[in-house]
Order: C-alpha cells, then sequence, then structure tokens
C-alpha cells in the first residue's frame, strides 16, 4: 500500500479479491450523507452495487462495459471529477478505455511517455495506488509534475486484470487535492470487483464468438478449395495454412480473402 491509505486496504490487495471481503470493507461506507447512518450508508451501496453488477451483465460489449462501469465510479466513489480504464499492452503501451473527459487521456498520455505512474504501478504490482497531491508527489517526480499541470491534483489507480503482458487499471482523478479517502479506496475496490467480473465474462463471450465465426469462414474457404479442386477437407486446410505461411497473413484473413475475391492472397486472376 502507498503511505496515505497504510492500515485500511492491505498491499497486493486487487479488485477480484476484494469481492471476498466485500461484507467487510462495505460497514460505514459508501457514499458520504448527512441525513444517513451507517447502516443506510451500507444499504445504499449494496444495492448500487447490485445494480451495477446487473446493469453491466445486459451490455452488448466490452467497451460498453467499460463506459457504464467508469461512469459507475464517478456516481458511487467519493473525490472523483474523472476517470478511465487504463489498458497497458505488452507491459509498455498504455492507452485509455472509456475516458469521461480529456484528461483521463491526457494523463495516460503522460505515462506513457515517462514510462512512470499510478496506473503503471498498480497494474504491475497489483495493488491500489493512492496520490493524495500530485503536487508533493516524489515517487514519480517528472510525471507528476507533468500531471499537475495538466490539471490532475489526485489520483486512485486500481488493478483490474492481468492476461499475460496485457494489464488493466481503473484510472480515478480528482481536480483538487486530498480528496481521495480511505473510503474512496474501499469503494473503489468493491465497485472495482464487480465491474471486473463483467468485463471478464463479456471477454470470453467474445473470444468464443470469435472462435466459432472464424471455424465459420475457415469452413467456407475449404468448401470453395474442395469444390473448386475436388480435394478433402484436409487437403483444402493444407492449402489454406500454405498460404497463410507464404504471405505472411493469419489463416482466418486468407480464408476471408479467399471468399471475397475466390484467389488465395498473392495469386493473381488469369487475364
Amino acid at each position: 500500500m502507498t503511505e496515505h491509505s497504510e492500515g485500511r486496504v492491505q498491499e497486493g490487495t486487487t479488485a477480484g479479491e476484494a469481492a471476498a471481503t466485500s461484507e467487510n470493507q462495505s460497514k460505514g461506507r459508501g457514499r458520504p450523507s448527512s441525513h444517513h447512518g451507517d447502516n443506510d450508508r451500507e444499504r445504499d451501496l449494496a444495492t448500487e452495487l447490485a445494480e451495477l453488477a446487473r446493469s453491466l451483465q445486459q451490455e452488448p460489449d466490452s467497451d460498453a462495459i467499460l463506459a457504464g462501469f467508469v461512469h459507475a465510479a464517478l456516481d458511487l466513489i467519493p473525490g472523483v471529477d474523472e476517470g478511465s480504464v487504463s489498458v497497458v499492452t505488452g507491459r509498455k503501451n498504455v492507452g485509455s478505455r472509456a475516458p469521461s473527459g480529456d484528461l483521463p487521456v491526457r494523463i495516460d498520455a503522460l505515462q506513457m511517455e515517462t514510462g512512470e505512474g499510478p496506473c503503471l504501478e498498480a497494474a504491475y504490482e497489483r495493488r491500489t495506488v493512492r496520490v493524495a497531491d500530485m503536487a508533493h508527489e516524489e515517487r514519480w517526480p517528472l510525471f507528476a509534475q507533468r500531471a499537475a499541470e495538466a490539471g490532475a491534483k489526485g489520483m486512485l489507480s486500481i488493478q483490474l486484470w492481468v492476461e499475460g503482458d496485457d494489464l488493466g487499471a481503473l484510472n480515478l482523478y480528482s481536480y483538487e487535492a486530498d480528496a481521495f479517502t480511505d473510503e474512496s479506496e474501499n469503494v473503489g475496490l468493491l465497485v472495482a470487483s464487480h465491474a471486473s467480473v463483467a468485463f471478464a465474462e463479456a471477454e470470453k463471450s467474445r473470444q468464443l464468438h470469435a472462435a466459432v465465426d472464424s471455424r465459420d469462414v475457415i469452413g467456407q474457404a475449404k468448401g470453395i478449395l474442395m469444390e473448386r479442386h475436388k480435394v478433402t477437407g484436409d487437403q483444402a486446410f493444407f492449402v489454406l495454412s500454405m498460404a497463410s505461411q507464404r504471405s505472411n497473413i493469419k489463416l482466418r484473413d486468407v480464408a476471408d480473402h479467399l471468399i471475397s475475391s475466390g484467389e488465395l492472397p498473392g495469386k493473381k486472376t488469369a487475364h
């Protein structure tokens, strides 16, 4: 954990791990209210999280899930002014998905330029990282100076997922210093745990549909070759594989090209 949040969320805590302890963490948490007691806030947050989970499960794709996720983060987590999901590909390229405004895009670009920052540490180190005041942040001096100049006074990053060299983190921003509290971290972990599960399910569904679609396309291409050259299915697949190797093009793209043009890549139609 960072020095600002020691004692509330243990170092190494992730969004997925937070789901297992959500009952204890949510006690007395949630959106601050001057007229609700702790039990009321607990019930309100539990209701909001349940509605968030249901709504995210109904979204058609991962981009819609992330957009709904960021919107919920701005609505539920105390101190948040802007947010985004930062995606790190190949452990070095940082991009913003579902940014709420220009600030998250600029800050993610700064993290990529400087090679340092809360998002990268949260994503790489499997932890939650809080910056109370960017003007006095010493862990990433170059990034902190430029981020403060861009308008980010406070920042909270929570790791969402790790898949090989691809990582994701929820990035939250404040226009004021000291806006993020222990409550912000606890509620953020709860929100992230629900969203990360929905996102993982959406990605599995997307990959399954892509696999089925790819199989259908390759099947159509095999059918064309079998009919045209009177070969078996295995022989047709071998022809497609060899064309893929020669042209350095993915097998599915070779099949697509054959279906759309009637020819294998690199093979010209006789005039």
